[in-house]
């Protein structure tokens, strides 16, 4: 009986237990075939499926695929053909897209000189220009005057001698005129004492222990707002 350590023995097979080939055979890996077909654009994949087929035509390694190679070319070549219609189609439709752009800004500057023409025939009468199917121009207003200022605070600044303001901000505001007063104030008490773009300052140069009156008031291009409510505090 034969033994497995014996050197005229096999086991199953013509490979022997020590043979410096049989980690080589055991051990093998499969290969896995890669595709990677979603990472192509539609020509590589056409032109990587032609390729393929050419390889596989006449190959002794492969006589018989599935699918067939006759049904994979039929598919590559209705693949082939619809994109070459796609492409026929995208370049046809650029040049159809540059066409009506083209026309549609020789309407514009059309259109642009008729409505030069109509207003200067109409001598700027509005019925004039209505009656040719045109609109006309809102008439520019003035700015309105700024509101009023409204919630006008006044506290204790950060040093000695210091106010700070602020207010609500007016939407038609351009800067904003801070007035002050000593106490009492008078009509002819207040003295302009910043003019400032925010709806907040910070007001320095007072006596500490004196009483400050403070207003404010917006300025836009309309003209000068009314002042707010006079609001004192002591100077710290």
């Amino acid at each position: 009986m034969a033994r497995y350590d014996d050197p005229a023995s096999v086991y199953d097979g013509p490979v022997f237990y020590d043979s410096p080939n049989a980690a080589l055979i055991y051990n093998k890996v499969m290969a896995k075939v890669k595709l990677d077909l979603f990472s192509l654009t539609d020509p590589q994949l056409i032109q990587k499926a032609k390729d393929v087929k050419t390889k596989l035509t006449g190959n002794a390694n492969f006589t018989t695929t599935t699918p067939s190679l006759t049904d994979f070319g039929a598919l590559i070549t209705t693949a082939d053909t619809a994109l070459a219609a796609s492409d026929a189609a995208n370049a046809t439709a650029k040049e159809m897209t540059l066409a009506k752009n083209n026309a549609m800004d020789a309407l514009r500057k059309c259109f642009g000189l008729l409505g030069t023409n109509i207003e200067s025939q109409s001598g700027g009468a509005a019925d004039k220009i209505l009656s040719a199917g045109l609109d006309t121009r809102a008439a520019k207003t003035p700015a309105g005057i700024p509101d009023q200022v409204t919630n006008l605070a006044v506290t204790a600044g950060d040093h000695d001698g210091e106010l700070n303001a602020q207010w609500d901000p007016i939407a038609a505001a351009k800067t904003y005129e801070v007035q002050t007063s000593p106490d009492p104030f008078t009509a002819t008490s207040w003295s302009k004492t910043k003019s400032v773009t925010a709806s907040s300052v910070v007001l320095t140069g007072f006596t500490s222990g004196a009483r400050i009156w403070v207003r404010v008031r917006a300025i836009g291009s309309g003209g000068e707002g009314n002042y707010s409510s006079e609001i004192s505090k002591i100077v710290p």
